[in-house]
Parts: C-alpha cells; structure tokens; sequence
C-alpha cells in the first residue's frame, strides 16, 4: 500500500489536487479550504480505511466545499478548495508538524499511513501539498499586481464532539473565529459582527486555537500583514444543502460589514 516511491503518487485516473472556483471573482474576500476534499488517490486504496471513516470529520471538514462554493458565489469571491483528504496530507500543516501525515486521528488508526518512508511522504507532499499552498501564492500575487485588496478567509468545520480522555467533549459553539498573528482587525471586527447575531454562540479561539500548528494563514496573511480570518463552522449545520445555503447567506452578509467595521476603525485611528 505505501509504495509510491518508485512513481508519481497522482495518475491519470485522479483530480487535481486543487480547484479555483470563481477564478475571475472581483471581491475582496479570498476564500480557502484546506480541507474540503476527500479524495484519495487511487494508488493508495482508501488509505485501508472505509468510505464511511473517509466521509467523517476526520477524513474532511464536512460541509466546506459546497458553502465555500456558495459563499464564493455570493460574494464574486475566488474559492481556493483542496482536493483530497487531510489524511492523505493535512496542507494546513508545516513539513515539520507529526501530524502532517497522521496515522491515528480522533482514535481511529489510518492503516496506509503507517510506516512511511521518507519517498513516500515527499511524494504527497509534492504533488498534493505543494500545488495548493502554490495556488493560493500565485492567485494572491495577481491580486497584488491587479491593485487588488485581499482579505483572506479560511473556511474550516469542526465536529460537534471530540473524543476525550473520559467521554466525548461536547462544542457548544455555532462559530468560530480563529486568529493570533499579523494584523487580527478584521478577525475582531468579525467577532463584533458575529456576536450581535442573538441566535449564536460565538468562540473566540474556539473549539480551537490558532498558533504555530497552523499553516496557511500564517503563511500567506502574517508577513505582509493582510487581513485574514480563520472560521470554524460547528458540521452539524452544515449536514445538508440547506444547512450550508443558509450559512452562505449568513457570511455573505457579515463579512462585508465586517470589513466595513474594519476600514471604519481605521480611519478614527
């Protein structure tokens, strides 16, 4: 199962590892998916896993490809989405992270990441990883040479409960704001917005927090200082189409004003 040393990880027969919806989208906000893929490449067999573990939480953030295509409709906003599956290779994770490649996740074990050899990683990474952060580089440098501003949103889900020590731990949040770096303006100003919403619980750093373990937006968002934020939408609103319509139709409207929020700020300061 774990021999691609010897050739390409990708053949013929699989999708790219990356998708732009909207390529020509004209706002400001650029969207991404780390995880809105789950995919995995046929020379790796399922990973040895079945098609219902693939289809959980571990195996993607459910719900993020259809709501960001949605959201990025809405908005005429660029979707930057992944293609396959985090436990193909998590591409919100640095080289160096031990979860880059993980081969036990919220308890289960992923047979197919057992024991890899150092070919067999830099393969996933090169052909999977690599294109997508390449991408959402690329797409943000034509913005830039456009004169184009970029906010850039990261859509990610979160299930409703985690496995803990002693029982599962429930997530009582609708939404998340992730931030920590660089400039956190418009991730505050989201949380304002959000939190004037009387039928959310809103998490600040919650279910998770954003720190080094993060990979994408601190790459593409702290060195030159964009705005960004990283969102976190709990998947049990998002288990249908209606689900992810009516979340499309929420962050629609928030994002802007809290972008107006925002430049609002700065101009008083």
């Amino acid at each position: 199962m774990n021999s691609t040393a010897s050739q390409t990880l990708l053949g013929t027969e699989d999708a790219a590892p990356v998708t732009v919806v909207n390529p020509k989208g004209a706002s400001s906000f650029l969207l991404i998916g780390d995880h809105a893929g789950n995919a995995v490449p046929k020379r790796l067999k399922s990973l040895g896993l079945s098609d219902a573990d693939l289809s959980r939480h571990i195996g993607w953030d459910i719900g993020i490809g259809e709501l960001g295509a949605m959201l990025a409709e809405r908005l005429d906003a660029v979707f930057v989405r992944q293609t396959y599956s985090r436990l193909v290779i998590d591409c919100n994770r640095s080289p160096s992270q031990p979860d880059l490649i993980a081969e036990v996740t919220d308890g289960t074990v992923v047979p197919g990441n057992a024991g890899l050899g150092e070919a067999d990683r830099a393969a996933r990474f090169a052909e999977i990883h690599t294109p997508y952060q390449g991408t959402i580089a690329a797409e943000i440098a034509r913005r830039d040479a456009a004169g184009m501003t970029t906010v850039l949103v990261a859509l990610h889900s979160f299930t409703p409960a985690m496995k803990g020590a002693l029982r599962d731990q429930a997530r009582p949040w609708h939404i998340g704001i992730l931030h920590d770096g660089g400039d956190t303006a418009f991730a505050d100003a989201l949380l304002d917005v959000l939190r004037d919403e009387a039928d959310l619980v809103v998490g600040d750093n919650e279910p998770y927090r954003m720190d080094l373990i993060d990979y994408t937006i601190p790459r593409h968002a702290y060195p030159q200082q964009r705005p960004y934020a990283e969102i976190e939408v709990r998947q049990d609103l998002l288990a249908d189409r209606a689900g992810c319509a009516a979340w499309a139709d929420r962050l629609a409207r928030i994002l802007p004003a809290a972008a107006a929020e925002t430049s609002a700020s700065r101009r008083n300061t």
